[in-house]
């Protein structure tokens, strides 16, 4: 049980540094853009670009952090599960 918490751990680590990671791409090349030395037509261009290819990073990373939530929530439904089934086996020794 440990060994998935630390999985469950290290997922989440993960996540969050992926989320991380994107925001700081994000934040640098829109310093970038605005000191560059191009026109407001090519930088408008150049951003609507890049906002579209941001988008594409956000949603690919979205449906990754929703891969790792559904793996999560079967992972913590099984422990629940085999937590149910061992209460339910000690009962059943006490008993007799």
């Amino acid at each position: 049980m440990a060994d998935d918490r630390e999985v469950v751990q290290n997922e989440e680590q993960g996540v969050s540094t992926v989320a991380w990671f994107v925001t700081g791409a994000i934040i640098g090349a829109t310093a970038a853009i605005l000191f560059a030395p191009k026109s407001g037509k090519e930088t408008r261009r150049y951003i609507a670009d890049k906002a579209d290819a941001g988008r594409e990073a956000v949603e690919n990373v979205s449906q990754d952090i929703v891969d790792a939530s559904r793996d999560m929530f079967e992972r913590g439904r099984k422990l629940v599960e085999d937590a149910a089934d061992l209460f339910e086996r000690g009962r059943k020794l006490v008993k007799g």
